[in-house]
């Protein structure tokens, strides 16, 4: 009897050791991701061929004892390699774990190999050549405290490749996971099998092979233990003679259904169909599977299925209301059937409004996802309300407080003009959120929530807040943005999340402005800033205006629109340089007295000679970034920086200071030493939907003694 290891995926471990006890191999030992067990020469060839399960079958060379001290190389010299393989083959290694005498696994594969090919130059002056891609033969050392574990690669590349599959549709599920869920879900070949979001059709295709009893390994080219020196060739054509006998024809009637919404996939599915030799009893159909209109076959069966779920916390607002029509759509359809669905937020199968029958936990490539299996019994297809679900009843008193901001701002925003504003900011402390309004659109910012809340809470807050928002505002869910506000130092505060590249036109008192909802933290416009902006605009008439910091340069179009002679508009970025000046075009606004200067704001004022009647200057809170000479602070460097626009203003000119700092101190003593008179403008130029928080920023307008 031999020994060797099984791999898998987590969480797929205990029914592996149930498949290896059915071809009569003898588990040992079951940890994550490996099941150790013994068999014969046979056996071990049987589950090669048979395995749906393992990704690898590795053979135990030798286990040996070792200390803190032992070292990989020679504890792998005391190992024949050449009754192993021939110097004529080419070789590969691997190293799995840690150890102290290790710094990483790519020095312990190093020095296993070096161990092999320096014992063959020794015994006969010559050393097999390396192939890390396609060797002849492939060896692993496991590190562990106590003992190192020499394997042989026995089975070769990873058994979920079946072979049928010539390409991934989005979100794959490997085979061997495919068959796993299977497993748990429930089904067997004599029920009826549906995946409407069956994408390149794994999960329909893995059953329709089981459902022929065809061994997954036959259509293989080859397996690494052909290639040994102890290969058994007579046993080997055994196992597959059997294998093939034991094929069942296909059925004469189609059990296998499998549907999506992305024609690209489902060709896929259709030709790894057809090169897995079931695509007659196979139905697929283009469908979306929130508008099921009947049952794919009169009698119930199982439908085990991977939606999208996002990796994205800003995907949340497209997916509940995806998996809650899914579910009414089901509850009209399908009574009596099961389902079994994956997912790596388990968050969302709320929005099914299902009481779970069982769930298993699995890994699905990088990501821990929940198997959750529902019986759609007739109690639970009664509950059929399209009513949002929420974790927690107090839920609701954000939608209310949400109801109430919207009657309030209404009537208010139409009549100043304003197309965004912003509806809701942290007015209940526990829901942790901004929701901003843009003209039908709107754009939900999670706050990052204090360390003493629990995570886990937080997220399904969350949850909450975004299943009610379209409700509440009216809106479908392909209107709402979700994004997650930190606080963002240095290069990170403008940054760039997507690149969808929508630009939407907002108004504010008689501006235009292109906003992008969805590619940054920011949308390209500051509604804090209304105000301030729109006083620019009353004060600019017949002067030279400078705006720093100048973003996407909105004080530069307001300044413009109130009739100043020229605008200089100066920020360190050409991204939103170029956002400016398709703003200023927006507004027809052209000619050479509008300037557009790509700098560092501090280097830029140390080099002009200009003076200015009216300077807008609004840093950020802080930046490091690389262009410029030193990182910025603008609790420590104010001062500094507003004395260096003494020499760019004009006699009689005025500034006007803001940040959004909270907590920040002006220092007034300096600035009165330094002969400026400041005045605070905070309150009055805090807009009416930011007045439930008046500490959003500070505002302050300096002139010279």
């Amino acid at each position: 009897m031999l020994e060797f290891w099984a791999l898998t995926s987590k969480g797929v471990e205990e029914l592996l050791a149930d498949e290896i006890r059915q071809q009569q191999g003898e588990v040992l030992k079951v940890t994550m991701g490996v099941v150790r067990f013994k068999a014969d020469i046979k056996v071990a060839y049987k589950l090669c061929l048979w395995s749906r399960l393992a990704t690898r079958i590795m053979r135990l060379i030798q286990s040996e004892p070792v200390t803190a001290d032992s070292d990989v190389y020679q504890i792998a010299s005391k190992i024949d390699w050449g009754q192993l393989m021939s110097v004529r083959q080419t070789l590969a290694t691997e190293c799995v774990g840690k150890h102290p005498t290790i710094d990483n696994t790519q020095y312990g594969s190093m020095r296993l190999k070096d161990a092999i090919v320096d014992q063959f130059r020794e015994e006969s002056g010559q050393r097999p050549d390396v192939d890390r891609l396609t060797p002849d033969m492939r060896f692993q050392v496991r590190l562990e405290k106590h003992y190192f574990h020499f394997l042989q690669d026995f089975s070769g590349p990873s058994l979920h490749q079946r072979g049928y599959r010539a390409g991934q549709g989005d979100a794959p599920l490997k085979e061997h996971l495919a068959a796993a869920l299977l497993k748990r879900s429930g089904w067997s070949s004599d029920k009826p099998l549906f995946d409407p979001f069956c994408g390149s059709g794994t999960i329909i295709i893995e059953a329709a092979l089981i459902a022929r009893n065809a061994a997954p390994g036959l259509t293989r080219d080859s397996f690494a233990f052909e290639r040994s020196p102890g290969h058994r060739a007579a046993v080997w054509q055994q196992v597959k003679d059997e294998a093939k006998a034991a094929l069942l024809p296909n059925s004469s009637e189609v059990r296998f259904w499998g549907s999506d919404t992305d024609e690209r996939a489902l060709s896929k599915a259709r030709q790894n169909a057809a090169r897995a030799g079931v695509a007659q009893v196979i139905h697929w159909d283009y469908a979306d599977a929130t508008a099921l209109k009947q049952p794919v076959t009169a009698e119930p069966g199982v439908i085990v299925t991977n939606p999208p779920y996002g990796e994205r916390l800003g995907d949340l607002p497209s997916l509940i209301p995806l998996y809650s029509k899914f579910s009414l759509a089901l509850k009209q359809h399908y009574q009596g059937w099961r389902l079994a669905i994956i997912t790596s937020n388990s968050d969302l199968l709320r929005a099914l409004r299902l009481s779970k029958h069982k769930s298993y936990k699995f890994t699905n490539g990088p990501l821990d996802c929940d198997f959750t299996l529902f019986d759609l019994t007739e109690k639970q297809v009664q509950v059929s309300s399209d009513a949002p679900s929420l974790f927690f009843n107090e839920s609701s008193s954000f939608g209310n407080r949400l109801a109430k901001n919207l009657k309030q701002l209404q009537k208010w925003a139409k009549r100043e003009g304003v197309s965004c504003y912003r509806l809701y900011d942290a007015d209940i402390p526990e829901y942790n959120v901004a929701v901003d309004w843009y003209d039908g659109e709107v754009v939900v910012h999670e706050y990052a929530a204090p360390a003493t809340v629990d995570e886990q809470v937080s997220q399904k807050r969350l949850f909450d807040v975004v299943n009610q928002v379209p409700v509440v505002l009216g809106i479908s869910s392909e209107h709402m943005v979700l994004k997650v506000r930190e606080k963002q130092k240095g290069t990170k505060q403008y940054q760039a999340l997507a690149k969808a590249g929508q630009y939407k036109e907002v108004s504010e008192y008689g501006a235009k402005f292109w906003v992008n909802l969805r590619d940054y933290l920011d949308t390209g416009l500051f509604l804090d800033h209304r105000i301030t902006r729109h006083l620019i605009q009353q004060q600019a008439k017949g002067k030279k205006v400078l705006n720093l910091f100048a973003y996407t340069g909105s004080a530069s179009v307001h300044a413009a629109l109130g009739g100043a002679t020229s605008v200089t508009t100066v920020d360190m970025s050409n991204t939103y340089l170029d956002w400016a000046k398709r703003n200023f075009m927006l507004n027809g606004l052209s000619g050479k007295q509008y300037q557009f200067e790509q700098a560092d704001c501090l280097q830029w004022l140390s080099r002009c000679r200009e003076q200015f009647d009216l300077i807008f200057v609004d840093p950020p809170t802080f930046s490091n970034s690389k262009r410029m000479e030193d990182n910025w602070d603008v609790q420590r460097d104010h001062v500094g920086l507003l004395n260096s626009l003494i020499a760019r203003l004009s006699p009689g000119g005025k500034v006007i200071f803001s940040n959004n700092k909270r907590r920040f101190k002006m220092d007034t003593a300096a600035l009165l030493d330094s002969g400026w008179q400041v005045k605070d403008m905070s309150a009055a130029t805090l807009p009416e939907d930011f007045k439930r928080n008046p500490n959003i920023h500070v505002c302050f307008e300096l002139i010279r003694k």
